[in-house]
């Protein structure tokens, strides 16, 4: 029987597919093969994992990574470290020690494999997509349901084909691809959608460069990227070693996609993200001239050997300018190696760069913020309003290329004017390969003996009651466009620590949206949240739903809502709501109060949920499948699955 052409993503969920079909938006359950946890959501992962009495993992391979709070200051940050070892121990999950890599490279380099379903604790999961993966981030209590071996759940995606042609001119690199997606489609363009890219320009494109691209797919909104597994692929596993891992997955000749797009890489020109948002995308020939402090190389984003390469061989017997700080933020222990032993480092070092650990450090305001009052430029995925550690900042994103060529200069610069010729580096073919301090999971016997270490930070998880079918409650925060979960819930060195600690992370809750949330909400009791379109979006954090619910918010109405803070909500209780009419947004004001009546009934019934607000009737839409509404009225996902079990 000849079966329809499928593309690749097609192909990656129909092999995973447990229940509903492939129709965009309908409801579906995806078997998961694989987790990501990084430190920042991982704590509360394994808390939960306790609440389930979970005593061992269910995934083919699941892995803990420490590559957030590496800053210790105190006993908080090592305290959790040894909290996630001794869990991981318990579990029989991979445990990444700190100082050997941001979680995203490190598990491409050592656990990604084509066909496969990845599940992360972190919005830039989909990195591995690059791989050839259906890779996915969520919030913590998804992926700890993954690890219990439950299926994932959410909406079929429409399959977004973005098709590559040509090869990117010198001086442009793979961040420029997805940075000429942000400038066409912004920061939303890519909710509801998995992105797939295929044609004959990925012939030129590394699987790091792919990394690049895929990464930052989140900052579109998009559920996932997607890639092939082609010779690139299989060129990179060989060379990490794992050969055997590769297999060839291609879309079929013939196959179809719910959207196009075309990119001639031949066309492109360095871009650049101004403050403080990844879609504010220009050429950086327009604000070329501009003043810098500081440039920063590395991340997620940027995280390949050529990226630091690149710069190095710029850089060669060079001197950065006087008043810029050039800083080169490694991204795993075995490229810092390799970039060692090949040289770069001393070049780095002889220029002036500042060299810091292996992690995702200044790029979630771990460390390297920027001075205040001057224009930072950084390889990073996000440059959201105070993501850097200052408060008020101004990150632009941009190359590696042109984050050096600006440090040489003291001024954005666009590389194309430095005047020499284009360094040609490659990812090699013999990097070193470091997996000593890569702990393995205990077998299962030891396992069971070992003592959870939990260091005085550490609250269980607090109880939430079920939502109630009537609420009369007022609005405590009106919230614009496109807020991000670093202004509901900032990370960064002085909050990141508490995030096994609610009750006190809670105290920061919308810093960077409105002052005095917290004491207002303590003093108000229940209440209600509104905000604009693309509310939540940026990182999975759960503690953006888990902290204001904790204060107090037990409903969020929205224009539209990000994929994974949707979900959030849902899973410690939150009802969210969208406005069936944009201009009933304007009318609300801070203090408004809203009814509810019979509102089980109504969210059971799937259509419009009525509200009454000052003697009118407001109308509202939800999203919500029944297992989301039957979530929502046993009090979250965690009592939701304890009712599952009783029963």
């Amino acid at each position: 029987m000849r079966h329809t052409p499928r593309n690749v993503t097609q192909k990656l969920i129909a092999s995973h597919l447990i229940s509903g079909d492939m129709t965009p938006g309908a409801a579906i359950g995806l078997k998961i093969d694989q987790t990501l946890t990084q430190d920042a959501t991982g704590t509360m992962v394994m808390l939960e994992l306790e609440a389930m009495a979970l005593d061992r993992v269910k995934t083919e391979v699941s892995a803990q990574y420490v590559d957030h709070n590496l800053i210790q200051e105190d006993n908080k940050n090592p305290d959790d470290h040894r909290f996630l070892q001794t869990s991981a121990e318990r579990l029989g999950v991979w445990f990444s020690r700190p100082g050997n890599g941001v979680s995203h490279p490190t598990h491409q380099q050592r656990f990604g494999k084509p066909g496969k379903t990845l599940l992360g604790s972190d919005s830039h999961t989909p990195a591995a997509g690059s791989l050839g993966m259906l890779a996915i981030g969520a919030g913590g209590i998804d992926v700890a349901m993954a690890m219990a071996g439950e299926p994932f759940h959410t909406r079929m995606p429409e399959v977004w084909g973005v098709r590559l042609e040509g090869r990117l001119p010198d001086w442009v690199s793979a961040k420029d691809v997805i940075l000429e997606m942000l400038r066409r489609h912004g920061v939303s363009g890519g909710v509801g959608r998995i992105i797939e890219y295929y044609g004959p320009g990925l012939a030129h494109l590394s699987a790091m460069d792919r990394h690049v691209i895929a990464n930052m797919g989140a900052e579109l909104g998009a559920t996932t990227s997607v890639f092939p597994s082609d010779a690139a692929v299989k060129a990179f596993l060989t060379a990490e070693g794992r050969g055997e891992d590769w297999h060839e997955l291609l879309p079929d000749d013939g196959c179809s996609y719910d959207r196009h797009e075309t990119i001639d890489l031949s066309q492109l020109e360095p871009l650049i993200a101004t403050p403080s948002s990844p879609g504010n995308v220009v050429p950086v020939r327009e604000v070329a001239g501009e003043p810098l402090s500081q440039a920063y190389v590395g991340s997620s984003a940027n995280p390949g050997y050529r990226d630091f390469a690149i710069v190095a061989a710029m850089l060669k017997d060079r001197t950065i300018d006087d008043n810029v700080s050039l800083e080169i933020n490694p991204t795993s222990r075995s490229i810092l190696e390799t970039l060692t032993r090949d040289g770069h480092l001393l070049s780095l070092l002889g220029a002036g760069a500042r060299l810091h650990q292996a992690g995702c450090n200044g790029c979630i305001g771990m460390g390297q913020a920027p001075a205040n009052d001057t224009n930072s430029l950084r390889t990073v995925p996000r440059n959201f309003p105070g993501r850097s550690g200052t408060r008020e900042d101004r990150v632009y994103l941009c190359s590696p290329e042109t984050a050096a060529a600006s440090a040489l200069k003291g001024v954005i610069t666009d590389p194309r004017t430095l005047g020499m010729a284009y360094p040609q580096v490659r990812e090699p073919e013999d990097p070193i390969i470091n997996t000593r301090t890569l702990i393995a999971p205990m077998e299962a016997s030891k396992a069971r003996k070992v003592h959870l270490i939990k260091g005085p930070n550490i609250e269980s998880l607090p109880d939430f009651e079920p939502l109630e079918a009537q609420l009369d409650l007022p609005i405590l925060v009106k919230a614009g466009d496109d807020v991000s979960t670093d202004e509901i819930m900032p990370a960064g060195g002085e909050v990141l620590p508490y995030r096994s600690n609610i009750p006190r992370i809670a105290e920061f809750s919308f810093r960077g949206v409105v002052d005095g949330y917290a004491e207002r909400a303590r003093e108000t009791g229940d209440h209600i949240v509104i905000g604009g379109e693309n509310y939540g979006q940026g990182s999975s954090r759960e503690h953006a739903a888990i902290a204001p619910r904790y204060l107090g918010m037990r409903v969020v109405i929205a224009k539209s809502f990000a994929r994974i803070h949707h979900q959030n909500l849902v899973n410690f209780g939150v009802l969210p709501l969208t406005f069936s009419d944009g201009d009933d947004y304007d009318a609300l004001e801070v203090d408004t109060r809203i009814g509810f009546d019979k509102l089980q009934e109504a969210l059971e019934a799937g259509g419009p949920v009525t509200a009454q607000v000052d003697g009118r009737t407001l109308t509202l839409e939800h999203a919500l499948t029944p297992r989301q509404v039957e979530i929502l009225f046993s009090g979250g996902l965690i009592a939701w699955m304890r009712n599952q079990k009783a029963a």
